[in-house]
């Protein structure tokens, strides 16, 4: 059963079959970083921040109506359009739905070949918290 996480990821998938080259990818990635929300300097917290990231980035996970919501924020230009990418595919999901959805979207993208190894280890930091937090909330439940 295709579930929304699954349905988003095709979107995504869609949206950068678009662009040609790599470096249109990039530039689409980082104007979907600056279109990220608004994140307040008071959850620029050491608590709130990911580890394995080479860049800054902040992390807030919240559970709302049985769903779970992110926040989160990088100082690095593309590492704010990976985390726009997560937001899209993962904010406003069910726990179950992330846990039983696969990432198939770094491996369509072809993003591990065209994204240094510290980003890349970033990019699994953050997917890593994402899971975790849906893992919580459903032992929680």
């Amino acid at each position: 059963m295709t579930n929304e996480i699954q349905i988003a990821q095709e979107e995504l998938i869609a949206d950068f079959e678009l662009f040609d080259d790599w470096m249109d990818r990039y530039q689409y990635l980082v104007d979907l970083g600056r279109r990220l929300p608004d994140f307040p300097d008071a959850l620029r917290t050491e608590e709130n921040r990911i580890r394995g990231c080479q860049s800054q980035v902040w992390f807030v996970p919240q559970k709302k109506n049985g769903r779970l919501e992110f926040q989160a924020i990088s100082d690095a230009a593309i590492v704010s359009g990976l985390i726009a990418l997560l937001l899209r595919l993962y904010s406003g999901r069910k726990p179950q739905d992330i846990l039983d959805t696969t990432p198939d979207f770094i491996k369509a993208l072809d993003l591990e070949s065209h994204l240094s190894p510290t980003r890349s280890n970033g990019l699994y930091a953050m997917l890593e918290a994402i899971r975790r937090f849906a893992s919580e909330a459903l032992r929680a439940a």
